[in-house]
């Protein structure tokens, strides 16, 4: 019966849940779905993380190389959902990649000024590879944070410069990790009916609801970004309870990114 009565009214199914301050997969209304971590998934990349928000997956790959591109590339195959299709990156990933960038010059550059190494000689640049392998609502957060904990995973080559040649040299055998300045985690919510608000939402309530928000901050509590793609008009006390939530979340992540660090260098 409750089957059939959501997928005849998707809607009506998710306010009988809304209207009680739950939803139809058992969380309250603020609460983010089990956020698991872990670092250098890809042993052929120079550092890598492996995200999962619930059904929602993410894999970042960082790879170091002398070249001018320096934008992120998010990917969303048919393989993470039916919902997208085989061809150029559609709207979403395109959205997304900008999202990405967007939050990287808001934060102070953050990978640019990551390392540089006697920059007349050599800049490294960072190409930065974002694919879902499962679509279920909320990309932006699990990209950000796929992100950060792949860069903190990073490990580049030791660089010296030959005295006779004044050329870098890049020694392989030896290397060292990136001094990260910023750590930007976004917290997304959906609006329902104009007014009721819920954290990480699934594709679904994605789909039903009337408008989406995405706040980013970072270590100090500071706002880096806002995305609002239209929609309904969101009031000054909901958007200040956005901001303090997602406060509260990039505590919350930034915290389990140092565990899976920390557990990984005592393992080595």
């Amino acid at each position: 019966m409750a089957a059939g009565f959501k997928t005849a009214e998707p809607l009506e199914y998710h306010r009988s849940f809304l209207k009680e301050n739950c939803r139809p997969d058992g969380r309250e209304l603020s609460e983010f779905r089990t956020t698991t971590l872990n670092i250098g998934s890809i042993s052929t990349a120079d550092g890598s993380a492996l995200v999962k928000m619930g059904n929602t997956t993410i894999i970042c790959g960082i790879k170091a190389v002398k070249a001018p591109e320096d934008v992120p590339n998010v990917d969303l195959p048919p393989l993470c959902s039916s919902r997208f299709r085989p061809g150029p990156p559609g709207e979403q990933a395109q959205a997304a990649s900008q999202f990405i960038a967007d939050v990287i010059e808001r934060c102070d550059r953050l990978l640019y000024i990551l390392l540089s190494f006697h920059q007349m000689y050599l800049c490294w640049v960072l190409y930065c590879d974002i694919m879902c392998l499962d679509y279920d609502g909320n990309i932006l957060d699990a990209c950000i944070i796929a992100l950060l904990a792949a860069l903190k995973n990073t490990q580049l080559p030791e660089i010296t410069i030959n005295k006779e040649t004044c050329t870098p040299e890049v020694n392989p055998a030896k290397r060292c990790g990136l001094h990260i300045h910023k750590h930007p985690v976004g917290a997304s919510f959906c609006i329902f009916d104009g007014s009721i608000l819920i954290v990480d939402p699934t594709a679904e309530e994605e789909s039903l609801s009337t408008s989406q928000l995405t706040v980013v901050t970072d270590e100090a509590g500071r706002l880096c970004s806002l995305h609002k793609p239209g929609g309904t008009s969101l009031s000054g006390e909901k958007l200040q309870e956005c901001i303090s939530r997602a406060t509260a979340r990039q505590r919350e992540i930034q915290k389990l990114i140092d565990k899976v660090i920390q557990s990984v260098k005592t393992a080595q």
